[in-house]
């Protein structure tokens, strides 16, 4: 049987019982989980999630995810090489995020990402270079 729902993050379950519970209000309870979220939430168009989920001090005022439909994102889906936690507050995520615009090539995006906990919450904080 098939999941007529799966996460966009590649984990084998239903969205509502994955990515969709963050994206409904509960916290991430690590930073993977938050990246996995967070490319669920591109591939789902939801830029306030993605903004609330962004630390403020390197966060956009303001993020758009409405694309002509000749420039508009395919995501194509998404690889966990690793996750390092530093200690209790502090964690890395490297991954790779496959996507297409419009009718283009497919692209690879390599990212090694840095999230920080705050009061609980973890937020995205930057990317490495």
């Amino acid at each position: 049987m098939s999941n007529p729902d799966p996460c966009p993050c590649g984990r084998p379950l239903a969205y509502t019982a994955c990515c969709g519970l963050y994206h409904a209000g509960a916290h991430a309870p690590d930073a993977e989980a938050l990246m996995r979220s967070r490319y669920s939430a591109y591939v789902k168009q939801l830029p306030d999630y993605l903004l609330a989920s962004w630390h403020p001090s390197t966060r956009p005022d303001a993020l758009s995810l409405d694309e002509p439909a000749h420039q508009r994102t395919q995501w194509l889906g998404l690889t966990l090489h690793q996750h390092t936690v530093a200690d209790p507050d502090h964690a890395q995520v490297d991954f790779t995020a496959r996507y297409r615009i419009g009718g283009g090539s497919a692209v690879k995006m390599r990212e090694h990402s840095r999230f920080v906990r705050e009061d609980g919450r973890w937020f995205y904080l930057d990317a490495l270079p």
